[in-house]
């Protein structure tokens, strides 16, 4: 993957900037509107053994980036950065539970995965003090360990599924940090280390009665043809405890996480690892609200992901390994895990365009120590503009 597209994937998930860094540049009086986005397609062939069971899928899908389009606009008023963004998020195969006439057999024009607006945030500051952010955006806790994984351009686990987004190595090796209603402060750049903290709408609650608080520290170096970040962060929230009361009792779920990379003439490597407890409703997600009897409650969480790229001298392509797990530790006899081998190969056929093709093996272990696997090949293509 070249520099340009690089900065593109960064760009749509706009983790930490006011505005993407598009691919359209707009002047538009004092105001500068920039229009980016990607758009992407998978086939995907799944098979399933053990617990996993199910009869082997072939589907044509969205990746783990849905397809998007960002429209962001920025200007420099009474010494203040300011800033607002826009992003607009689908997927391309029909979702059996959302479609226009109700039927879970619809397909075609009556088949769709709906629009979701991700993001819908302002900001404003200026770089001798920092930053701050209010709207809806990607959560601080674990953004940098989905920004750093190689399946942003590909599948990783769940294809076959339907819905606007694949799981790529969410819940086998790091936490979604998912999109939140927010009000965050960054710090300015010290050389490389800055702080972001944020007050957060705190999941899996429906009385609503508390918040969520979010922070990380970053440190970004670069030293020769060295170049990389190191990270540590933390989240701590309240919910409820899978009673189907919205006044039932509260528990506490936080954790925190440590990760580091760094890329050299081509070759990139990532290391991260995560733990806490209550944070993990069983793909790597948050735990839904009270009433959910699925939800896994009192549990420990745990696990992280190694990854390794080489980018191909003069061809360019991008061949890329990982390893990673996660576990719920819960009161029964056996643990919860999710474990993935990914394999994949990112080739840019132009300075917007990749093709992919990827192989995921996930293996699954339940609370009853029974176990099954799904295992996915993905062939296709994404652009980012």
């Amino acid at each position: 993957m070249n520099k340009k597209l690089g900065l593109a994937v960064a760009g749509a998930l706009v983790a930490f900037s006011s505005a993407a860094n598009a691919g359209i540049t707009i002047p538009a009086g004092d105001w500068t509107v920039d229009i980016g986005g990607n758009v992407n397609a998978y086939y995907t062939h799944t098979t399933y053994s053990g617990t996993a069971s199910g009869t082997a899928t072939n589907t044509i899908q969205t990746g783990l980036l849905p397809t998007e389009l960002a429209i962001g606009a920025k200007t420099r008023q009474n010494d203040l950065d300011v800033a607002v963004q826009f992003s607009f998020w689908t997927g391309i195969n029909g979702s059996s539970g959302d479609n226009l006439n109700g039927s879970g057999a619809s397909n075609g024009g009556l088949g769709y995965s709906s629009l979701n607006i991700r993001q819908s945030f302002a900001s404003f500051g200026d770089a001798s003090w920092g930053t701050v952010k209010f709207g809806r955006d990607l959560g601080v806790f674990g953004s940098d360990a989905i920004l750093s994984d190689m399946t942003l351009l590909g599948v990783g686990s769940n294809g076959g599924a339907t819905g606007s987004s694949t799981l790529g190595r969410i819940g086998s090796g790091y936490l979604y940090a998912d999109w939140l209603a927010q009000f965050q402060y960054q710090t300015p750049n010290f050389n490389g280390l800055q702080a972001t903290v944020a007050i957060q709408e705190a999941l899996g609650q429906t009385s609503n009665n508390d918040l969520g608080y979010a922070g990380k520290v970053t440190y970004d170096f670069a030293a020769n043809d060295v170049t990389g970040r190191v990270w540590v962060g933390g989240v701590t929230t309240k919910r409820q405890n899978g009673t189907s009361s919205a006044d039932g009792p509260q528990i506490t779920a936080d954790a925190y996480e440590l990760g580091a990379k760094a890329s050299y003439q081509g070759l990139g490597l990532v290391a991260y690892y995560y733990d806490g407890k209550n944070y993990d409703g069983g793909v790597g997600q948050f735990p839904a609200s009270a009433g959910n009897t699925n939800a896994i409650t009192e549990t420990k969480n745990s696990g992280g992901y190694v990854q390794a790229t080489y980018a191909l001298p003069g061809v360019g392509t991008k061949l890329g390994a990982s390893w990673g797990k996660s576990i719920i530790a819960t009161s029964g006899s056996h643990d919860v895990e999710r474990e993935a081998w990914i394999v994949g190969a990112y080739h840019p056929l132009t300075k917007s365009v990749n093709l992919v093709a990827e192989y995921n093996n996930l293996d699954l272990v339940n609370a009853s120590n029974a176990k099954g696997s799904a295992k996915t090949v993905s062939l296709g293509a994404i652009l980012f503009f």
